[in-house]
């Protein structure tokens, strides 16, 4: 028996057809956000990027890139702002970079916790330091990522209890004006170095050290090759979740409002496992044979504040917000 299909049949198969190919092209028509960060897909932040892609996947394709693989650290911003990335893990100091205000942020000792870094970042003088990303450089940052308070890690067994004892220590800083700063703040060497490099670094004697959160200690094993961590807590370690303006423009105000919660909630879910995870580590890395110790800290803040303050970094701090800051 032979079926001839009628002109009606094959117009109405043809268009079950042309709707079921279009389902995957719809699917494809969500905006991609790809984002950039040199921490690893180990890391408690990458837990925090999962968790926010989850809540904005009917809106958007997220793609994530860890451990520089995408963009090496240092070139999340400018990438951003060329249009090849849509999402970073920005550091502060590349933003003082291009807007030396920002330097302000990255100064030793002027948060004092994880707690006071959010009250900053979600008041009026985080707002004022916020516009100046959206209107000189085209990024929009929807708030500090916390990864724990940055400690001292040396290879050598040297008694550190003031800055002094610090002199001749090469200590491996990011590269930039205001992290080489930083290392001289706390009385060190400092020495530019990728990330990705310090493990070896320590392991040669290339550096003497390096400034991590506990954490990034552990994701990175840089105890392996290390013997000691004074806990200076000389700055309160955070990147900053941005996103490019152009991305935050084209949403619209109720995608804009679903994005920032989604990036509130994970950013406070992964500041949370961080604070646990800092009182766990302390006892785990002595477990492992480091000594761990907390130096003079009021030496090292009179020291580093007074480096601040006489710097030429200083002169570009908007007028009066150390004391703000100091108040809140």
């Amino acid at each position: 028996m032979t079926f001839k299909a009628t002109r009606r049949e094959l117009l109405v198969g043809a268009g079950v057809l042309a709707t079921t190919a279009a389902f995957p092209a719809l699917a494809q028509d969500k905006p991609k956000l790809r984002f950039s960060a040199v921490f690893s897909e180990q890391d408690i932040r990458a837990d925090m990027m999962k968790m926010f892609a989850d809540s904005i996947k009917d809106d958007f394709v997220f793609e994530g890139y860890y451990g520089g693989n995408l963009f090496k650290q240092g070139t999340e911003l400018v990438a951003l702002q060329r249009g090849n990335l849509e999402m970073g893990n920005i550091a502060p100091q590349d933003i003082s970079k291009q807007i030396p205000a920002w330097s302000i942020v990255t100064a030793a000792y002027l948060f004092r916790d994880a707690a006071h870094l959010k009250t900053f970042f979600a008041g009026d003088l985080g707002a004022e330091m916020k516009k100046m990303t959206e209107d000189q450089l085209g990024v929009r940052v929807l708030g500090p990522t916390y990864f724990g308070a940055r400690q001292i890690g040396l290879k050598p067994d040297k008694k550190i209890t003031t800055p002094a004892d610090m002199t001749g220590i090469k200590l491996r800083m990011p590269g930039g004006d205001a992290w080489q700063f930083l290392g001289t703040a706390l009385g060190a060497n400092p020495v530019a170095m990728a990330y990705a490099e310090v493990y070896t670094g320590l392991q040669t004697g290339a550096i003497d050290g390096q400034d991590n959160p506990l954490p990034n200690v552990e994701n990175m094993k840089f105890y392996e090759v290390m013997s000691q961590i004074v806990l200076t807590s000389h700055l309160v370690g955070f990147d900053l979740l941005t996103v490019s303006k152009k991305v935050w423009d084209d949403m619209g105000a109720d995608k804009q409002a679903k994005f920032q919660a989604a990036a509130d909630a994970a950013i406070e879910f992964s500041t949370q496992k961080h604070l646990a995870r800092e009182k766990e580590l302390v006892e785990l890395f002595k477990g492992k044979g480091l000594k761990l110790y907390e130096p003079d800290i009021a030496a090292f803040r009179k020291y580093a504040q007074e480096k601040y303050l006489s710097s030429d970094l200083a002169k570009d701090w908007p007028a009066g917000m150390v004391d703000k800051i100091n108040a809140l």
